[in-house]
């Protein structure tokens, strides 16, 4: 049971977490204008990386056998190896507000997730949700599109439900994890393996990198992903994983939409159809009935042990 200190620190540290991933789609999309996908994720986890080394140097490096690694290094290759391969490459051919649409369905994806891995229980209202939110993903994809421009999105959306994916099975491991390690070597050692899972990459990247087009906004985006969205986002939201179950934690990832329609509308000047805007509230409302707890006396449970 937390104290109500403890309570208040987690989701003080999930609130910053959404604000900081929250705009590092709108930092995505200015820091693509100057670096290729993958020397921009390679730069922005080496920087972080060399914080964290610096940082576990005096917390203490976790003590790691092959047994103890392993589940670290699949960890890295889902987040951040799977998941910002697909969202990087993603958003060069989607605008940010509807990709932080279809990463708020993340929470959905958890709960699917922890009913089948977890074996935890599921509420007829959770099969609403997720059914209704199937459809507002569908009109986020399909809403606001001419047919010649479909097949890049189509792609661009696609590589974000990838990134969907990864996400949350990076949530329901991290979870687990906690009871072991502490936020601060999970998320160090998280990096430090992501950046060598990035190196092969940036390094087949580097001798096409056009050096003179990388511009000041571009490098001031790099730094502020590399700072507030690995660093700063990734250190609060272990921390709360190691708190709160995984699937209360992915329900504060509604909170990102918001946060980047209100960046990409000033930044950006990105709009969405009136359609995808319907899609959106329809996917964040379906998100909250997907993790929607009543009481047990008032709603039917539906579980493997059904007769």
């Amino acid at each position: 049971m937390m104290t109500d200190k403890q309570t208040l620190l987690t989701y003080t540290a999930l609130a910053a977490a959404v604000l900081f991933w929250g705009l590092s789609f709108v930092a995505t999309k200015i820091a693509l204008q100057s670096f290729p996908p993958f020397a921009l994720i390679f730069f922005r986890f080496f920087g972080a990386s060399i914080f964290f080394i610096l940082l576990l140097m005096r917390t203490g490096f976790p003590i790691l056998t092959w047994q103890g690694a392993k589940p670290l290094l699949v960890l890295a290759i889902f987040q951040p190896g799977l998941y910002f391969t697909f969202e990087t490459i993603g958003l060069q051919y989607s605008s940010a507000t509807k990709v932080s649409l279809i990463i708020a369905t993340i929470p959905m994806v958890v709960l699917l997730l922890s009913i089948i891995f977890l074996k935890e229980r599921i509420r007829i209202i959770n099969i609403v949700g997720i059914v209704i939110s199937i459809f507002g993903v569908a009109l986020l994809v399909f809403g606001g599109q001419n047919v010649d421009e479909l097949k890049g999105v189509l792609l661009g959306d696609f590589l974000i439900l990838g990134a969907v994916l990864s996400a949350s099975i990076y949530m329901i491991m991290a979870r687990k994890l906690g009871k072991t390690f502490s936020p601060v070597q999970i998320t160090g050692m998280q990096v430090i393996f992501g950046t060598i899972l990035f190196l092969p990459a940036f390094l087949f990247t580097l001798p096409r990198m056009e050096w003179h087009a990388v511009t000041q906004n571009g490098i001031t985006a790099l730094i502020i992903l590399t700072i507030f969205a690995t660093i700063g986002a990734f250190l609060c939201y272990n921390y709360a994983l190691t708190k709160i179950p995984a699937a209360r934690a992915a329900v504060c990832i509604n909170g990102i939409p918001l946060v980047t329609a209100f960046g990409a509308w000033i930044i950006l000047g990105e709009r969405l159809s009136a359609l995808q805007l319907a899609g959106g509230a329809i996917v964040i409302s379906a998100v909250y009935l997907a993790n929607h707890s009543p009481s047990p006396d008032t709603t039917k449970v539906i579980s493997d042990n059904n007769n």
